[in-house]
């Protein structure tokens, strides 16, 4: 991701603002003992990325905007330990008819397949079930391993892992949520979900948090 990264001018600008705003260009070019014109292409370039808002007559205003890359940082930084729900889990002998009620009733769009030993064996989602479904009788007695997504074939991730990652290979495998999980001996535990109504919650606090 492209970031804009204010040069040390452009930082200063931003500092008188905040400590004087409204202030005038003139104001700021003489607090930086520069001419006008100098600091015009800084002033234009910090109220179109939204840093500063201009009044005519009044002067410029700090927006509150948190720099961008301050924002991508914070991305960076987050990992999925920190924004992981609780998943849903079924076993492989369970039918076709109750995964659906079970769906619902959790109101989620994936369920996540496991064994006897609570391991971790295939994936069945909305989408699965809705085609199976669709002109068909005796979804009590099909069970969801015949329809399900397999292992090795389920995307999964780690609470390690970061949110960025995450967003990737969501994108990527075209699903929406992702099973968090960790390693046993014999195969693999789910410990939680992610999905991206979490991640995009998480981004979004970036926003919210901001001091205005």
């Amino acid at each position: 991701m492209t970031c804009l990264e204010l040069n040390t001018r452009q930082n200063e600008i931003l500092d008188i603002v905040k400590g004087n705003g409204p202030i005038t260009g003139e104001q700021i070019a003489e607090r930086l003992h520069l001419a006008r014109a100098t600091i015009r292409p800084d002033l234009a370039i910090l109220t179109m990325a939204g840093f500063l808002d201009a009044r005519p007559r009044v002067g410029y205003f700090y927006s509150g905007k948190k720099p961008i890359k301050s924002v991508a940082d914070g991305m960076v930084d987050m990992i999925v330990a920190n924004y992981q729900s609780r998943p849903v889990v079924i076993t492989e002998n369970l039918s076709v008819y109750d995964a659906i009620c079970q769906l619902f009733l959790e109101d989620v769009g994936t369920l996540f397949v496991v064994d006897q030993q609570s391991l971790l064996t295939g994936v069945v989602s909305r989408k699965d079930l809705l085609r199976t479904s669709i002109g068909r009788t005796g979804l009590e007695k099909i069970p969801v391993h015949v329809i399900m997504t397999r292992m090795p074939n389920v995307t999964y991730c780690k609470k390690e892992d970061t949110l960025i990652s995450v967003a990737k290979k969501m994108m990527d495998s075209q699903i929406d949520s992702l099973p968090i999980v960790q390693e046993r001996e014999h195969g693999l535990e789910v410990m939680g979900r992610v999905t991206k109504t979490n991640i995009t919650a998480a981004f979004l606090s970036l926003v919210e948090d901001q001091d205005v």
